[in-house]
């Protein structure tokens, strides 16, 4: 009996980590407009030609529908549907993807985020923010997940 409160205490208090790590709560704005998503397109860009990057970058309006996308060139062509998946699960659970790979590192409980229909479980996908709602999301995929955030930050920074 102890143990089985045990797990149900370590399972809630997982579940409560998880969902306090991002702002789930935060609502959704008016979509990005193009002329954003190619600002934020840019800045990410930059970022990856500056490291010397070959990688794939997807902006999302709140839907999750594509706005923009480009492939640098030696791209690895499986990239091009992982930053879309990046950034869709960005928007579409209101929270960065790193979550969800820290969720599932974490183990325990964290491996029910293995059945979220359609969470990508790498880091690389941010919500885009403005005014405080979510207008949208981008995901970098193509080297290592930390280094994909780090151009998918540098393209989200550049909207307030």
């Amino acid at each position: 009996m102890q143990l089985r409160t045990l797990a149900s205490t370590l399972a809630a208090c997982a579940i409560l980590a998880f969902s306090g790590s991002a702002p789930a709560q935060m609502a959704y704005g008016a979509p990005i407009s193009l002329e954003q998503a190619k600002r934020a397109m840019a800045a990410a860009e930059a970022e990856a030609r500056k490291n010397n990057w070959p990688v794939a970058i997807a902006i999302v309006d709140p839907g999750g529908y594509l706005v923009l996308f480009q492939r640098i060139d030696n791209t690895q062509f499986s990239s091009a549907q992982v930053a879309q998946d990046k950034a869709w699960s960005a928007v579409g659970f209101r929270r960065p993807t790193k979550a969800f790979q820290d969720g599932v590192a974490g183990g325990g409980a964290g491996m029910r985020l293995l059945n979220l229909r359609g969470a990508s479980l790498l880091d690389g996908g941010l919500p885009i923010v403005a005014d405080g709602k979510i207008i949208g999301g981008i995901g970098v995929s193509g080297v290592q997940g930390h280094e994909d955030a780090q151009i998918a930050k540098a393209g989200a920074d550049t909207i307030k």
